[in-house]
């Protein structure tokens, strides 16, 4: 059974506050996407992913995700802990020496549910038309499902495979693009100013549709199941997620400043205090 709107916002709650923890036990990280896609990220592998118990690289028979911008692997690695895959208890190892749980998922540690590496921006859709296409040759029905950030897309190899995937009609694809319109220099505009997302893919004939409150939980499950019904028909479907950087912490909304940063102690509690809720499960 799916969890209700309720629990998927508890959930939430609590993975911002894993992500949270995570980046200051270290001093290092990337809150302010993580943030920003907790909602998605909760929904994604609550709601909408139809997945097997357990994990298998193949991944016959199921959904599969693939997180493009490795850099907010704080968010994945708990919404992975959170749905089974491993240990909550080892979200305590982030980014330290010899952990599963590096800055950038890796696949070479095994840790279940990371099915590739994912530091250099811009190569995951390219990963993600090959795992397409393969479903397609295994006459799966599944779905691919990808995230990336709107930054990202400033990496040429994104257009060569948003080319490629209209052209050979992978319409097993949803790629989610984090529209935050932030980055690490500045906003996307001041660093590489992308003009309408909307019209580019629609222009190398992609389905697009928008989210446009992308951190609402319920708008965002009503616009993925949308999304859903525009597979196999076709055409690869691109979700314009419109999120804010940081989401759910005042102090690192509405700038791209905690993009990489991590907060000090009281910085924490301030942030802990925002996102309080009963039942908490903090490792």
């Amino acid at each position: 059974m799916k969890p209700n709107t309720q629990q998927l916002n508890d959930l939430t709650i609590q993975v911002r506050r894993d992500i949270l923890r995570m980046v200051h036990a270290v001093n290092s990280g990337h809150p302010g996407g993580s943030l920003g896609c907790t909602e998605f990220m909760v929904v994604l592998y609550q709601n909408l992913m139809d997945r097997k118990p357990g994990f298998d690289m193949d991944g016959i028979g199921e959904d599969l995700f693939f997180l493009s911008n490795g850099h907010i692997s704080p968010l994945f690695y708990s919404v992975l802990a959170r749905s089974g895959y491993f240990p909550v208890s080892e979200l305590a190892t982030f980014r330290l020496i010899n952990s599963r749980l590096q800055g950038h998922p890796t696949t070479h540690d095994g840790l279940p549910g990371v099915r590739i590496a994912s530091g250099s921006l811009g190569q995951g859709l390219s990963v993600a038309i090959g795992a397409a296409e393969a479903k397609k040759l295994n006459k799966d029905k599944h779905l691919i499902y990808t995230l990336h950030g709107d930054g990202e897309l400033q990496e040429g190899q994104n257009w060569e495979a948003i080319m490629y995937a209209s052209a050979k009609k992978v319409d097993n694809l949803i790629a989610t693009i984090d529209v935050n319109g932030k980055q690490i220099d500045g906003t996307t505009d001041e660093v590489l100013a992308m003009g309408s997302l909307k019209a580019k893919f629609e222009a190398f004939d992609w389905e697009v549709l928008e989210i446009t409150k992308g951190n609402d939980i319920e708008t965002i499950i009503a616009g993925m199941n949308e999304a859903k019904l525009k597979t196999g028909k076709g055409k690869p479907v691109c979700v314009l997620l419109h999120t804010e950087m940081g989401n759910g912490v005042d102090f690192m909304m509405y700038s791209h400043a905690w993009h990489g940063k991590a907060p000090n102690d009281a910085q924490l509690e301030n942030a802990l205090s925002q996102n309080c809720t009963e039942g908490e499960s903090d490792y």
